[in-house]
């Protein structure tokens, strides 16, 4: 199959389309209909993806301008990307902080919820503070004055730091105009005030706050001239060389000697509180390596990430989302689970179903006599797991337990591999998937002995094995005997943990071996019959769209009369509405309550309407540098509630979304009193039984 391939001017550039996602994720904090403490929720989220964008994009973006490296798929050269990426990153970060003073913070304090600015404290908040510095903070702090015996201290990545000006002679005679503060991580960055020193309900100070106060403290006899919070973002990004890899013969070894480094990796932003003067600012980037396109100065905490904990620390569920009771399956009421899932394929929609019958899938596998063998793939599952606690059970008790552990799980890392070392300490067989290949599918296999024979129980699903984001992205999930699937996910594992040739699965399909091709070949199809004037459409639904074949693809059958609709979460490097190449295709994008997580494939197939659910976006990684698994739903009852329930309620016209221009920026279909109704409140209004409105 000949490649296909996309002109550059067809092609939108991922990191500023990474950064188009947040300005839609913004778009939320900024939303009056959503409550306070929920609004103040997003404005972290944004800063913790932005985080990551210059942990992993932008530090592979300076590394590649580095290199000459040529220009992407978008053609736009390395240096331009940057510009770009800095003017929207810019434009973004002051947008946030503006949301954050004048909006946020505003409409907590009058709801008793108030973060105590210095300039305001009254004499019994100024007393508090100056207690709270010497009984907490003073004895945990140590003041590095910059010379010649005192370099600059090495910064952990996103800690909390202090650059210090000063003025005069020590008690040494050392004159130095420069000083470092390091916050331990140990300390908390949001303290609560008590009530009634407070005055408010909810009375909170930021640990910057009360340096800032009392920072004259730690150098006695010298004048403090200013006094700026800073934080350095590094690159994150792991490499292991295959030269030592072979050396060490150990994947883990090798990834627990690239985890101490990672928090010292190069130098990519520094932000700095918008109060820090010229001199220090330059100071700093000069000190890291950067230029003044890498400083980002923010009027507030620069990290609003330490703002995360205070929804939990407010009880006040009036200024948060309704509370809601996932529902348990029917079938899985009054019943043993593998005599559910004998009777009947069984489809999970969470969060509006519990993810309590993945856990007990593995919980009644643990303690059956009659189950032989447990594999299960692990991508994310948490530093605390119910489900990883069973797997180590189930092997204590003798049961033949394989667990695939993927320990490139980015920023999951540490979790992994101590989950990996206790799964072995108890005799589990522990593999590492494939190296060069992250396994990303999410496959568990219970093999049971039922009347004198071996039978296979299934659970596939679109989203990882942890109980905690399984309340906060939505994802499929499916219980399943059929022999065939049985069959393909055991081949699926016996590649993981053996070696071989990779053999015809009969109706899994996998990455790196068919997924790709056999994508296109159903794109392909469906232009087809368009041209012949049968009915013809794609719907997908995925968090990013970027492989250049498939969007070749795409355009072609759009070429050909294909209806498309894309349903993308995040980035879509496809530009819709293009005349005489995309007119047919519209792409959306929802975001809400829950993070949208699951993919879902449908071809219409001459009225076959094959429905296939993956844990793959439409990207080269997933295609290609990653073991996937793309499961077809085969129970026809299943596969119109995946229609009615994962694709048909975020293509009606008059719900909250997102919708996709040509020049790759989003349009908000709302309307004018915000009133538009959410699929999210709907499925959970028809799922759970309870809206979040």
């Amino acid at each position: 199959m000949a490649k296909q391939h996309v002109p550059p001017e067809l092609y939108l550039n991922r990191e500023l389309g990474q950064l188009e996602f947040n300005r839609r994720v913004l778009a939320l904090a900024e939303d009056r209909n959503i409550p306070a403490l929920e609004r103040l929720r997003f404005l972290c989220i944004v800063d913790s993806n932005l985080d990551e964008f210059f942990e992993i994009r932008v530090a592979g973006l300076k590394e590649e301008i580095a290199a000459n490296a040529p220009p992407g798929p978008d053609g736009i050269p390395l240096r331009e990307v940057f510009r770009l990426v800095t003017a929207a990153a810019q434009e973004l970060v002051a947008r946030q902080y503006q949301v954050l003073n004048e909006e946020v913070f505003p409409l907590l304090a009058a709801e008793g919820i108030r973060f105590l600015r210095r300039s305001k404290w009254n004499a019994a908040q100024k007393d508090w503070v100056k207690d709270y510095f010497f009984r907490e903070l003073m004895p945990v702090l140590t003041p590095l004055g910059l010379d010649p015996a005192h370099p600059f201290p090495k910064l952990l990545n996103k800690s909390l730091n202090f650059v210090i000006e000063l003025e005069g002679k020590d008690a040494f005679g050392r004159k130095s105009s420069m000083a470092i503060v390091q916050a331990p991580r140990v300390l908390p960055r949001v303290i609560p005030m008590p009530r009634p020193v407070a005055g408010c309900q909810y009375g909170f100070v930021f640990l910057s706050s009360i340096l800032h106060a009392h920072v004259a403290e730690l150098f006695p006899g010298m004048t403090v001239l200013g006094c700026y919070q800073f934080q350095l973002t590094r690159n994150s990004d792991l490499y292991i060389d295959e030269e030592e890899l072979r050396e060490l013969k150990s994947l883990r070894k090798a990834l627990q000697g690239e985890l101490t480094q990672r928090q010292y990796g190069d130098s990519v932003r520094l932000e700095v509180a918008d109060s820090c003067s010229p001199v220090m600012a330059d100071a700093l980037l000069q000190q890291f390596g950067l230029t003044r396109d890498d400083l980002y100065q923010v009027n507030g905490p620069v990290n609003l990430v330490r703002l995360t904990q205070i929804p939990e620390q407010v009880d006040r569920p009036d200024l948060k989302f309704a509370p809601f009771d996932s529902a348990m399956p029917r079938q899985l009421a009054k019943q043993n689970i593998f005599d559910a899932i004998r009777k009947s394929d069984i489809l999970l929609h969470q969060p509006y179903e519990s993810f309590l019958p993945v856990v007990d899938f593995i919980k009644e596998a643990a303690n059956d006599p009659q189950v032989v063998a447990i594999k299960q793939t692990v991508y994310r599952t948490g530093a605390q797991s119910e489900m990883m606690e069973l797997l180590i059970q189930a092997a204590r008790t003798g049961k033949a337990v394989t667990v695939v552990v993927e320990l490139m799980a980015r920023f999951d890392e540490e979790a992994n591999i101590n989950w990996a070392q206790r799964l072995e300490e108890v005799g589990a067989h522990v593999v590492y998937g494939v190296v060069g290949h992250k396994t990303h599918a999410k496959m568990a296999l219970v093999v049971r002995r039922e009347e004198n024979h071996l039978r296979r129980y299934v659970h596939l699903a679109t989203g990882n094995y942890h109980s905690r984001t399984a309340r906060l992205y939505t994802d499929f999930g499916l219980f399943t005997c059929n022999e065939e699937l049985g069959s393909d996910v055991s081949e699926v594992f016996m590649q993981l943990t053996g070696l071989g040739k990779a053999l015809k699965l009969r109706h899994l399909l996998q990455s790196p071996f068919t997924l790709h091709q056999r994508t296109i070949r159903a794109i392909q199809a469906e232009a087809k019959n368009a041209r012949e004037g049968r009915k013809a459409r794609i719907i997908a639904k995925m968090n990013a769209l970027l492989e250049p074949e498939i969007i070749a693809a795409l355009y072609d059958a759009s070429q050909a009369g294909v209806k498309i609709d894309l349903i993308i979460r995040g980035v879509c490097a496809l530009r819709p509405g293009v005349a005489g190449i995309s007119e047919n295709i519209r792409v959306r994008s929802v975001l809400g309550r829950f993070l949208e997580h699951s993919r879902i494939f449908y071809f219409y197939n001459g009225g076959a309407e094959d429905v296939y659910l993956s844990s793959a976006d439409w990207m080269d990684r997933n295609f290609f540098r990653r073991i996937e698994v793309c499961f077809p739903v085969l129970d026809g009852r299943l596969k119109k509630r995946v229609i009615r329930e994962g694709l048909k309620p975020f293509l009606a016209r008059n719900i909250d979304a997102w919708e996709m221009s040509a020049d790759g920026h989003y349009r908000h279909r709302k309307n004018a009193r915000g009133k538009t109704p959410h699929v999210q409140n709907q499925l959970l209004e028809a799922l759970a039984g309870k809206s979040s409105a």
